[in-house]
């Protein structure tokens, strides 16, 4: 019996990879922090960073339960974080949070909603870690499957910081103007990944129903 299932990391990996998409949360996070300095856009990274993997382990452990004891669906789950990134889209796009001068308090702000949650540990990370979990319980290889999915669930963290903290790079090459322009642009993707949200809880509450 081996004590990593390399098998498993690699799917966890993948999967939560491709939902939490560390490459697309750059210009995201360059559109949420315009404002900060380098220093502040580097403590928002670390934070948020820490605050999706709180998240994530939480849910991982105690999910159903939670969900269960305060009479929570996952679709209503889902279409709460679309609503509040729709929220957050309208202020990219209109300016609103260009207004106001970089503080420690903003960037914590930013940090914890909706950077943490729900753009990086959102529904769909949150259901996919839930549901490899569940698939362990009653393996002979359980211990090994744990360990893999915490190793991934390590790693895809990793990689969302590196993608966060080399933003700095980024926005140095496109000085004020351009990121505006990504601010812009990022305003118009995060409301699409909130009207995808929106409209994939509906489609489940319609299914439930």
């Amino acid at each position: 019996m081996s004590w990593f299932d390399v098998v498993v990391f690699t799917e966890v990996f993948v999967t939560l990879f491709v939902i939490m998409d560390p490459p697309g949360t750059v210009p995201v996070f360059l559109g949420l922090t315009s404002t900060m300095t380098a220093k502040q856009r580097n403590r928002a990274a670390r934070q948020a960073i820490l605050v999706a993997f709180g998240v994530i382990v939480v849910f991982a452990v105690f999910g159903q339960q939670v969900l269960h004891y305060m009479g929570i669906s996952l679709p209503a789950l889902q279409a709460a974080g679309g609503l509040l990134l729709l929220v957050v889209a309208m202020e990219l796009l209109t300016g609103k949070m260009e207004s106001a001068e970089p503080s420690g308090n903003q960037s914590v702000n930013v940090a914890l909603v909706p950077l943490g949650t729900p753009l990086l540990a959102g529904p769909g990370a949150i259901v996919a870690t839930m549901v490899f979990v569940q698939q362990t319980r009653g393996d002979d290889d359980a211990l090994a499957q744990v360990l893999a999915i915490a190793a991934a669930i390590v790693a895809v963290h990793v990689a969302l910081y590196l993608s966060m903290r080399f933003a700095n790079v980024l926005q140095r090459l496109l000085r004020d103007s351009g990121v505006t322009l990504v601010t812009r642009i990022s305003g118009i993707l995060l409301a699409a990944i909130a009207v995808q949200m929106i409209a994939t809880a509906v489609t489940e509450f319609v299914r439930a129903a």
